[in-house]
């Protein structure tokens, strides 16, 4: 079974009502490991030395974090640009990243619908996410696809509660020997059959 380290970067965690429902619902699973940055680095001085040897022990990075304009809280942001240093996470005959998979598990206050090129927001959230696409590329990394949950605001208990059944159930999927190409095309992991089907 695949270790999976959930990274969660949320600066308001307590007040997030869909990602308490989300991280409920996955951070006791066996294999996974919940790392909560905030509650961990409140001061933001990242041990990373510590971080990096948190990598070294999963084969499954999971970013998890609310989406703040465009992208990810800024102490996130802090740990990719400390951790993932050059001569560790990428560049010539380093390869302590590679083949591990890694994904984006963003929660959004819009909808899908305002996040496209006819939308207030212009592009999809694949391509504001690019960046960490990008990130894992040149760290060897295989990039999936992000598992959102949008219009947050929006949404009532009983539909958070469907959501995060999928990430749970996506969870098993990845310690299994789930490969990129078993997503047949889905913009986003909420769209495989297999955690539509239960």
């Amino acid at each position: 079974m695949k270790k999976i380290l959930i990274l969660f970067s949320h600066p308001k965690f307590e007040k997030s009502r869909a990602n308490t429902i989300l991280v409920d619902h996955v951070k006791n699973k066996e294999g996974v490991t919940f790392h909560d940055l905030y509650e961990k680095y409140p001061d933001f001085h990242i041990n990373v030395k510590a971080e990096k040897e948190l990598l070294e022990q999963h084969d499954v990075i999971i970013w998890h974090h609310p989406f703040y304009w465009y992208s990810c809280p800024p102490l996130m942001k802090q740990w990719i640009d400390m951790v993932l240093e050059f001569g560790w996470a990428y560049g010539p005959n380093t390869n302590a990243l590679e083949s591990k998979t890694c994904l984006n598990v963003i929660t959004t206050g819009g909808s899908k619908e305002l996040y496209c090129s006819q939308g207030s927001n212009s592009f999809t959230v694949n391509q504001f996410l690019r960046p960490f696409e990008q990130t894992a590329n040149l760290c060897g990394m295989t990039y999936f696809p992000p598992f959102a949950v949008m219009g947050t605001h929006n949404l009532d208990d009983n539909a958070l509660s469907n959501h995060a059944k999928q990430y749970s159930d996506l969870i098993d999927l990845l310690q299994q020997d789930y490969t990129l190409g078993d997503f047949n095309g889905c913009a986003f992991l909420n769209d495989i059959p297999e955690l539509n089907n239960a």
